[in-house]
């Protein structure tokens, strides 16, 4: 195991934080290199999905695209599909753009530097932060959830994190801390402290290794912090599958839409047409399948799936008409589909 030294001049909580972390943190792949491609790829899997759903995906995405370039050279369907089931999708189109950049403008090697690093796509702040310290070893602070969540509570700091210029307070707080000869350990001690020990709720302040430090154990007021007052306003939607087949062929479509699912395969959705005539024949000759919700960040779903064999002859006139794609049934399993379309068809008699 690689045990970080420390420089006499780290401030007491860092220290303890480095201490920790060496003898304590989870054991993961990406913690065993230095590997920037690596480090990227888990940063980005990682955003809004938690360590153990995470962990296949990176294992899946290493053992296909073991670097930048077969990355880059991949096609988009084959990248979307290895993704599928972790959702905000997005990430996987921005790193595939991503992944050309950095062999088209930089010969295939990450950029050294954290400003750098900001102008790729999908690389944002904390990103770049925790390709700069850990690759790099630049001294840059990264600030995410958990970061906010141990600051604020150590320093009982009261900024809103829903208002964008609290970052600024938790980055000056970061390099205030931070170990210049280990900040990539540092900030990875901070991110792990969040994620075992000081968690959103029950946090093990008995744990804590520093708890001697911390504003809000005095105080018995870990549970004020951080504090958020921003409330995400979340959309009702209703939508309307139509799983037309003749037992043999199916079709689909793939989203071009900038909502959600972007590239993704899906069958013939109710609200995408705008011949409302055809719209309401093909569904009044449809059998009603199943009903089934999903939940994502900004909206809910509630989405009723129909199914409608048919002839050859006529299955053939839907796709032109509808402009659709015939595919064989079982070939259905190679592209990737949006995540309530994976789970019927995991039930489905056809699959």
């Amino acid at each position: 195991m690689k045990i970080n030294t420390i420089s006499p001049h780290t401030p007491p909580i860092a220290q303890l934080l480095i201490n920790w972390y060496n003898l304590s943190h989870r054991k993961l792949p990406w913690r065993e290199t230095n590997d920037p491609y690596k480090i990227w790829l888990s940063e980005i899997i990682l955003q809004q999905t938690r360590v153990a759903q995470g962990l296949p995906y990176y294992n899946a995405f290493v053992g296909s695209y073991p670097d930048i370039h077969s990355f880059a050279n991949a096609d988009l369907d084959s990248i979307l599909k290895l993704w599928q089931g972790l959702g905000y999708y997005s990430r996987a189109r921005n790193m595939h753009i991503c992944a050309n950049m950095i062999v088209d403008q930089y010969n295939g090697r990450f950029p050294c530097s954290y400003k750098e690093l900001l102008k790729l796509k999908g690389v944002g702040k904390y990103t770049a932060a925790a390709i700069a310290s850990i690759c790099f070893n630049e001294p840059i602070p990264v600030v995410d959830g958990n970061v906010y969540r141990v600051f604020s509570r150590i320093f009982e700091i009261s900024d809103d994190i829903s208002n964008s210029k609290t970052f600024n307070t938790f980055y000056e707080t970061g390099e205030s801390l931070i170990d210049s000869s280990n900040p990539g350990t540092f900030n990875q001690s901070v991110m792990e402290l969040g994620a075992l020990v000081c968690t959103p709720k029950n946090p093990k302040c008995n744990e804590c290794t520093v708890a001697e430090y911390c504003a809000s154990r005095k105080n018995g007021t870990q549970t004020n912090f951080p504090v958020k007052t921003k409330k995400v306003k979340v959309k009702e939607r209703h939508l309307k599958y139509l799983i037309i087949h003749d037992g043999i062929n199916i079709l689909i479509q793939q989203r071009d839409t900038k909502n959600i699912w972007k590239n993704l395969f899906e069958f013939y959705l109710e609200d995408s047409m705008s011949d409302i005539e055809t719209n309401q024949k093909i569904f009044l000759e449809a059998i009603f399948k199943r009903k089934t919700r999903h939940i994502l960040t900004h909206q809910r779903l509630n989405i009723d799936f129909f199914e409608l064999k048919t002839n050859f002859k006529r299955l053939v006139k839907l796709e032109k008409d509808l402009k659709m794609r015939r595919i064989k049934i079982e070939e259905i399993h190679s592209f990737a589909v949006p995540k309530p379309i994976e789970a019927f068809l995991k039930d489905w008699d056809y699959c």
